[in-house]
C-alpha cells in the first residue's frame, strides 16, 4: 500500500523521462488525472488517457504520453514533490513561488480545484503546494 500516491506518480514520470520512455502507466485516481491534465495544459505531456481495468487489474490505469524536444531531450527536466504527508506546505496567492524564474510551474490544490501557479495567481487563490515541474 502506498502512503503517498502523488509522490509515486511523480517518481514514475521522472523515471520514465530520464529513461526516454514514450509512455508511462500509473494507477489512476481523480486527483492524479487532474494533475496530469494540468501537465498537458502546460505542455509537459502530449496526451492523457484513462484505460479501464482489464482481467485481474484492481483499478484503472492512467497513461501519459511524454513530450520530447530536439535530440530526445525531455520536456520535463525536473519534478519535485513539495507538500508531503509528513509536512504539508500551504501558500497564499501572493506567496506562490515562481519555479525557475517562471520557466517551470507549480501545481496547487486550491478550493477551486487543482491548478497551475499561473492560474492560481490569476484567480487570486492559494492552497497546498503539491509539486514543482521544470
Amino acid at each position: 500500500m502506498l502512503t503517498d500516491p502523488i509522490s509515486d506518480m511523480l517518481t514514475r514520470i521522472r523515471n520514465a523521462a530520464m529513461a526516454r520512455h514514450e509512455r508511462v502507466h500509473i494507477p489512476a485516481s481523480r486527483l492524479k488525472q487532474t494533475i496530469a491534465d494540468v501537465l498537458k495544459a502546460e505542455g509537459y505531456v502530449s496526451e492523457v488517457q484513462v484505460e479501464a481495468a482489464q482481467n485481474e487489474a484492481p483499478q484503472d490505469t492512467l497513461t501519459l504520453t511524454l513530450k520530447y524536444g530536439r535530440d530526445r531531450a525531455p520536456a520535463i527536466e525536473g519534478i519535485r514533490r513539495v507538500s508531503r504527508p509528513g509536512r504539508r506546505i500551504y501558500v497564499r496567492a501572493q506567496e506562490i513561488p515562481k519555479v525557475k524564474s517562471g520557466l517551470g510551474i507549480a501545481v496547487l490544490s486550491t478550493s477551486r480545484g487543482i491548478m497551475s501557479d499561473r492560474q492560481a495567481r490569476k484567480a487570486g487563490v492559494g492552497g497546498e503546494l503539491l509539486c514543482e515541474i521544470w
